[in-house]
């Protein structure tokens, strides 16, 4: 959901500035059915995401949620914060797993602003798991859309 703060007058985004952020946005949590369906839809069959026994046996309390599936989350909480936006790159590194059964929380905030044309806006990511550790510390570099 848009913050009213975020909102201009007629329904207009207000400019982005360094240091703005968005709210917290809760995802997850991911079921083994989650799982087995992205390992499908991806080619990604990694037994580590798929064998529970497996995933113990290797010390982990179960399996950890694909990273790819993860990082997915950041695009739609993006458009639901800042619609005018183009997504252009995103990037991450997988510090922390978030295991199945386990939900997260994407934060972010605006790192830079490339003047230009288009200007560019460098945002900051972060998805932390339910212990609160940093799982995910992403980029992603935006536009805004076309008549926006």
């Amino acid at each position: 959901m848009i913050a009213a703060s975020d909102q201009g007058t007629a329904g207009a985004t207000k400019p982005l500035k360094v240091g703005e952020k968005f709210s917290p946005q809760s995802v997850g949590p991911w079921s083994m059915d989650n799982l087995r369906r992205y390992a499908a839809a991806s080619g990604d069959d990694n037994p580590i995401h798929l064998d529970p026994a497996l995933a113990q046996r290797a010390g982990l309390p179960g399996p950890p949620v694909h990273g790819m599936l993860l990082m997915a989350r950041f695009v739609p909480a993006l458009a639901v914060w800042r619609p005018d936006l183009k997504l252009v790159r995103l990037s991450s590194k997988f510090l922390r797993p978030v295991f199945v059964n386990e939900g997260g929380e994407l934060s972010g905030r605006v790192a830079q602003i490339v003047a230009g044309e288009p200007t560019q806006f460098m945002l900051r990511l972060m998805m932390h798991n339910e212990r609160g550790e940093l799982s995910l510390l992403a980029e992603a570099l935006t536009i805004l859309k076309p008549g926006a």
